[in-house]
């Protein structure tokens, strides 16, 4: 695409945006990573997303400062992956069965609470919320261009960073992908499976809730409809990057860079002039291949 169309898909501004627009899913995707490694999914991160930007909004016109109004989106979105690991790992119900039920659940109150209506009044502190997507890091200037990393982008750096030290040197992160691997045995050899479980729903729950925080800072409104469908493209960023749907494997860096893969591939076919319905059929395209490749690497030790 770059040699195809280099005056508009090889630039800095297209760059700043692909990069931004797949930093919500790519930190959506981290979260994934732990439930997915526990062998478990979590399908409520979409609807977390349209619940946290109405707690947000609400708070935010209630006349909240941003980062109190951070913090309650941080708390409601850690809630619901609380509840959804106590239902799973306590209760021992499916976490298919759990978070799809949550999904509906989340998206529900999120309809009630915002009267379904978009809200974009703001308040006093809004100017500093909407910084926390709008923002951006200037990093080189090439004539009448500029080389820039969005604050999401950074964000999602610093985590994919941060969690796959964490996933490869820490305990709780052997402890991940131990239950995924075999949970008998992770149980056996003295592993919290229980509490591990409910601790990965929470990070989902909370990476939902801060791509949401800064989706709502980026389009500065906020509707309840936010994140529909976009369960799915964490999954597959999470997939397409390595991790296995029947646990034991998960890599923070293989989901920055099925992120990233999928944004690049739908910004590169609405440049060909594809139709935009067509997307949805490269992205599972893609995932399937990256499954069955999976599988085939799995074979083959």
């Amino acid at each position: 695409m770059g040699m195809w169309q280099p005056a508009s898909f090889a630039t800095f501004d297209n760059f700043f945006n692909i990069t931004r627009n797949f930093s919500f899913i790519g930190i959506m995707a981290l979260g994934m990573v732990a439930v997915i490694a526990t062998g478990g999914i979590d399908l409520s991160v979409g609807s977390v997303m349209g619940l946290v930007a109405v707690v947000c909004s609400l708070m935010l016109q209630a006349g909240s400062p941003w980062w109190q109004t951070v913090l309650a989106g941080l708390a409601a979105g850690g809630a619901v992956g609380a509840i959804n690991g106590v239902l799973v790992a306590y209760v021992g119900l499916s976490s298919l069965v759990v978070t799809l039920g949550r999904l509906s659940i989340a998206r529900s109150l999120a309809v009630v609470l915002s009267g379904n209506h978009m809200i974009y009044d703001f308040g006093p502190g809004g100017p500093a919320f909407k910084l926390l997507g709008n923002g951006r890091l200037d990093l080189l200037r090439i004539g009448e261009s500029t080389l820039s990393l969005s604050y999401p982008l950074i964000v999602l750096i610093v985590l994919t960073a941060a969690f796959a030290v964490v996933l490869k040197t820490t305990a709780w992160g052997r402890y991940v992908l131990a239950i995924g691997g075999n949970e008998n045995a992770a149980l056996l050899t003295g592993v919290p499976v229980k509490r591990v479980k409910v601790q990965c729903y929470v990070v989902s729950g909370l990476a939902a809730a801060l791509a949401a925080v800064l989706n709502v800072g980026w389009s500065s409104s906020a509707i309840n409809a936010l994140g529909t469908g976009y369960e799915l493209l964490a999954i597959s960023a999470a997939v397409i990057g390595g991790a296995n749907l029947l646990g034991g494997h998960g890599s923070a860096y293989g989901a920055f860079i099925g992120a990233a893969l999928i944004f690049v591939i739908r910004n590169a076919l609405l440049m060909a002039g594809v139709d935009s319905n067509w997307q949805g059929t490269f992205v599972g395209v893609f995932l399937v291949a990256a499954v069955y490749l999976g599988k085939i690497r799995a074979r083959n030790g």
